[in-house]
């Protein structure tokens, strides 16, 4: 089963400098960079929870008790859904706009909406818990100065201990805003 939202997009090439914007459908919703080793690793972890709790419930079934099982399935599927859910935050972008993904909300903002994106130093969260660090924080200025969390860090789940990753990701996030906020 594939799953789209793993991998950047398959004409994505690091090596491709030249190219700001390397996708051929800018109509769709995508993440421009790979997630990082943190969150899948945190995915895969709560996958194999998953897994272990469909197995008890498996085990509680054939012993004859409903109510269990149907209680170790929920709990399983929760889980699951957490662990899809993780691996889809980020920062998206497409014609439409960006759009930041959290795990329990998700922020669109056109692009005519947008005044700058911009790379600042700042404290920010280190893999999202409440503390924080000195870093670098990928900032969305919308019309207003209406704030909005970071579109990325480089201590989040995606760029801890990747900070080539971070300035590739940052600028090519900036070069779609340079794009379509001219539209």
């Amino acid at each position: 089963m594939p799953l789209p939202f793993l991998t950047a997009d398959r004409a994505f090439d690091a090596s491709a400098e030249d190219i700001a914007l390397p996708f051929d459908d800018h109509d769709s919703w995508r993440r421009p960079y790979r997630p990082g080793p943190w969150r899948v690793a945190a995915g895969a972890g709560l996958l194999l929870l998953a897994s272990f709790v469909l197995f008890a419930g498996m085990i509680i079934a054939f012993a004859g008790a409903l109510p269990g099982t149907i209680v170790c399935l929920g709990v399983a599927l929760a889980i699951i859904i957490c662990a899809l859910r993780l691996l889809r935050m980020g920062a998206w972008v497409s014609r439409h706009g960006v759009r930041r993904v959290g795990f329990l909300s998700t922020t669109t903002v056109p692009w005519n909406r947008v005044t700058a994106i911009r790379t600042v130093q700042q404290p920010v969260r280190w893999l999202g818990f409440p503390r924080t660090v000195q870093g670098q924080a990928l900032v969305l200025v919308r019309q207003g100065n209406a704030p909005m969390e970071p579109l990325l860090t480089d201590n989040n789940a995606d760029f801890l201990s990747r900070g080539e990753a971070f300035d590739r990701a940052a600028d090519t996030l900036e070069a779609w805003g340079d794009e379509y906020r001219r539209v």
